[in-house]
């Protein structure tokens, strides 16, 4: 989380962003904005947003200090109330597919003539094409290789990915807005797969596949069971390597070995949580201790 220092610094005041955008992605990259200053806007149809059905926690959270207002986007009445907002706004924030938005009329040649100034961040599930089609956050996450069994991924990784590259777009938008007077708006197009690729590059590098130094071959940086629960070990650096086997009483070791792997295992599984975090604390290890 931010430093109080750094949350108090807001580069949107002042920014003015509308959102149409529903579920989770949308949502969260609003929350980013509102934390940097921004006043934040957000039409929903009259079902509400899906989010608000699955997980009223997660909802009120993601919309906390939002002016929610429900409008009918396909009738005409909707229509008048969506763009007298857009008339207001800075940055209009989507995440519908592009022929939806031909639909509601709300291209980005349409939005350009009637609003000239409005800049417009686009989430999508893909570029190009590959916006029409239908997917989801295990999909794109799945594509860039971070599925590699068949149980579901601890977190949503590629929607708050996503959320954070499109409040990086949100910024800048308002970067261009201002770099010139009377600047027109620019629309920016946000795409989940990508925001699940970057997520991927170190293990699309080797450094998390089972053969890499932080994907488990290294002695010091792996999850070990103990004798009352697991421990994360973070011991990458070598003086942090050396620590380590000092404390389980092992000779200078390869830390890529199965079998310094395997010492380690035996120590730490006959130690408990509290004795682990003592020798953590005295030694100054990166470790951390877990329950079952």
């Amino acid at each position: 989380m931010p430093t109080a220092t750094a949350s108090s610094f807001q580069p949107l005041a002042g920014v003015r962003v509308l959102s149409l955008a529903l579920n989770l992605p949308g949502p969260a990259a609003l929350l980013r904005c509102r934390e940097m200053g921004a006043t934040c806007v957000k039409l929903e149809p009259p079902g509400g947003d899906p989010m608000a059905l699955y997980n009223e926690e997660a909802y009120a959270a993601l919309h906390e200090g939002v002016s929610i207002r429900c409008a009918d986007l396909k009738t005409e009445a909707g229509q008048q109330q969506l763009h007298a907002e857009l008339a207001q706004a800075d940055v209009l924030l989507t995440s519908f597919r592009p022929s939806a938005l031909v639909k509601l009329k709300l291209e980005w040649a349409m939005l350009q003539a009637r609003h000239p100034s409005l800049s417009q961040v686009a989430i999508v599930g893909a570029p190009g094409a590959g916006a029409e089609e239908p997917g989801h956050d295990l999909t794109y996450v799945a594509a860039s290789g971070l599925v590699t069994g068949t149980e579901l991924p601890p977190t949503l990784y590629a929607d708050m990915g996503g959320a954070l590259l499109a409040s990086e777009a949100v910024l800048q938008a308002t970067l261009h807005a201002r770099s010139a007077a009377k600047a027109n708006g620019i629309y920016l197009e946000v795409a989940l797969n990508a925001s699940a690729d970057w997520l991927a590059l170190p293990r699309t590098w080797g450094l998390t596949k089972p053969t890499g130094a932080v994907g488990g071959a290294h002695a010091g940086y792996r999850v070990y069971r103990c004798a009352d629960g697991r421990v994360a070990i973070a011991a990458l650096e070598p003086h942090f390597a050396t620590r380590l086997c000092e404390a389980a009483g092992l000779a200078a070791r390869d830390m890529m070995s199965p079998a310094t792997r395997d010492a380690l295992a035996a120590w730490l599984r006959a130690r408990t949580r509290a004795e682990l975090e003592a020798i953590a604390s005295e030694r100054d290890l990166p470790l951390l201790t877990l329950a079952d």
